[in-house]
């Protein structure tokens, strides 16, 4: 049966971004080809509120779109240039739809409305416009790291900010426009380290092997009354085996695990008391073939009876207060029995060599049975993985959490120390 157009006064095309307080540059239509007769979707849709034709639209306004008493809404995709979609809500009986997230300034916009009639004779609707440049010339920077590359399953994803983000709902307008993406998929969220810094991890690590890209939304999004997105660079990563060292303090053992195979285990040696090996989940910050560690670092005053100064090799470093998995041939005869480092965990040379060979920066070190106080979840490297799941979402601001606060200014950020 065919349905032929609906007897209504045409919407004109200046009208369609009423909303927005500017009109369309330009407008057209195109039907369903399912439908033998489609009818004209500007006879049944109209963008609410005053315009003036041929001037950008304010992207602070409103875009909202409403279908006539016997028509119903049945999508409206908005797109810029860049492919950044607008998020919006459709009501339940198909009659409004509006935008949830705002739309960028200086930015060219595609809107596509699609429509029914009581028949369900389809029709629909493309309008294209323009926004107009941000009102404030002050731009939030975001720098992405770790640097492009193959890391370990461990490596948290980071976002430091050029300006700090204090208010909670300016902080949900940055946060959604920051973007991770991985092949496979896995279920992620950003957590505010502080006003000026996000880290993002998976629920659990990644995937082996998985593809990692990030990237943000935030270039030409109000962010405040000053303070608008600015341009950022994408980040793209890789991720390698998934690699797992587990040292048992007590059992003086680390064994190395493979894509969940044990392929090596040798003894080691880890913190005496008072100088207690961290518990916890660390993760491997960087590798140095040489080091030289000194006790007057971390406060051990020269000459003292554990003052130490010396040349260490094969350094896998864990933490930035100077906590290494590394050689240490003077400590061979208690590496197996006994614990006797400054915190560290030793071990012969060739065994050490082995572990350099074979960690990556971003692979597990994890240690268990330590008398040693928990790994701090931020400040001192990558301890994220310490806050279970549950708390680590709390962090998020989309999630209706707040974070317990910022770790200290540069914590641990101190130089080598101890073996």
């Amino acid at each position: 049966m065919n349905h032929s157009p609906w007897t209504r006064t045409a919407v004109s095309c200046a009208l369609l971004v009423a909303a927005l307080g500017a009109g369309a540059t330009a407008c057209g239509s195109d039907g369903n080809p399912l439908s033998a007769k489609p009818y004209d979707a500007a006879d049944e849709i109209s963008f609410n509120g005053p315009t003036e034709a041929g001037k950008p639209a304010d992207p602070d306004k409103p875009l909202e779109i409403t279908a006539d008493d016997d028509g119903r809404i049945t999508d409206v995709t908005a797109q810029d240039s860049t492919g950044r979609y607008v998020a919006g809500e459709l009501s339940a009986d198909g009659s409004r739809w509006h935008n949830t997230a705002p739309l960028a300034a200086n930015a060219h916009y595609t809107v596509t409305v699609s429509i029914e009639d009581d028949d369900g004779s389809p029709g629909r609707k493309v309008l294209v416009f323009d926004t107009s440049k941000p009102t404030s010339k002050k731009r939030l920077n975001v720098t992405f790291g770790p640097d492009a590359g193959q890391y370990g399953v461990g490596q948290p994803v980071t976002a430091q900010l050029d300006q700090e983000i204090k208010d909670k709902a300016q902080r949900a307008i940055v946060e959604r426009a920051l973007r991770v993406d991985s092949t496979p998929a896995v279920q992620g969220s950003w957590y505010w380290v502080s006003n000026k810094e996000l880290h993002y991890r998976p629920k659990d690590y990644w995937p082996a092997h998985a593809t990692v890209q990030v990237h943000s939304n935030l270039d030409g999004v109000r962010i405040s009354d000053r303070l608008w997105g600015g341009k950022s660079k994408p980040l793209k990563i890789t991720i390698g085996d998934r690699i797992e060292a587990v040292t048992d303090a007590s059992a003086h053992q680390l064994t190395f695990y493979q894509n969940g195979k044990a392929i090596n285990q040798v003894p080691v040696t880890t913190g005496k008391p008072g100088f207690e090996t961290r518990n916890g989940v660390k993760v491997v910050l960087e590798k140095q073939y040489f080091v030289r560690m000194r006790g007057v670092t971390v406060g051990i005053a020269e000459g003292s009876s554990d003052s130490y100064d010396l040349p260490v090799y094969y350094a896998t470093r864990v933490t930035w207060s100077g906590e290494y998995v590394h050689a240490a041939p003077w400590s061979v005869g208690s590496q197996g029995y006994a614990n006797v480092s400054h915190g560290c965990t030793g071990m012969s040379t060739g065994n050490a060599e082995w572990f350099f060979d074979h960690i990556h920066e971003g692979d597990i070190v994890k240690v268990v049975n330590s008398n040693g106080d928990p790994m701090e979840p931020f400040g001192n490297g990558f301890g994220d993985w310490n806050m279970d799941w549950t708390k680590w979402r709390t962090g998020s601001a989309l999630n209706g959490g707040t974070p317990d606060g910022p770790p200290p200014a540069d914590a641990g950020r101190l130089q080598p120390t101890a073996v």
